[in-house]
């Protein structure tokens, strides 16, 4: 039988991917649903932290972001990741509980690349949604 190698090339390397949310117990749910699957996982809490993660310099593969959020909120932080051109690259997803037409419309004006409604998928179905939007973005760039 021929050997196997465990050498990774770039398109199998780990994906990153980075959440931003206020509420720690999402955090640590999608971190440990995306880390078993493959992922390396980075979570921010909150929009600022968030800001300064991608101001040095971090580019994930990923970028999901909460809509409410203290101070600023998710539509709001990904204008100001367009406005500084951070995450350049980036496929930039809204996973919120906010479903409402005005923040959808508010985000889709900010070019986000996908929004998926928290209550009404379950982490497995998160995962498997942040796949095709991933997939899709890649294939048109």
């Amino acid at each position: 039988m021929p050997e196997t190698t465990t050498t990774q090339s770039a398109s199998e390397q780990k994906k990153t991917i980075m959440f931003v949310d206020d509420d720690k117990f999402l955090l640590d749910m999608y971190a440990l649903k995306f880390s078993r699957n493959g992922f390396d996982v980075r979570c921010a809490m909150g929009p600022e932290e968030a800001l300064k993660i991608l101001r040095d310099n971090f580019i994930p593969d990923i970028l999901l972001l909460d809509v409410v959020m203290p101070g600023m909120d998710g539509i709001q932080l990904l204008g100001v990741i367009r406005n500084e051109n951070l995450a350049k690259g980036s496929a930039i997803v809204m996973l919120t509980n906010q479903g409402l037409a005005e923040d959808i419309e508010r985000a889709k004006k900010l070019n986000v690349d996908g929004y998926i409604i928290k209550a009404m998928t379950i982490p497995s179905e998160v995962f498997e949604e942040v796949q095709k939007i991933y997939a899709g973005v890649k294939k048109a760039a």
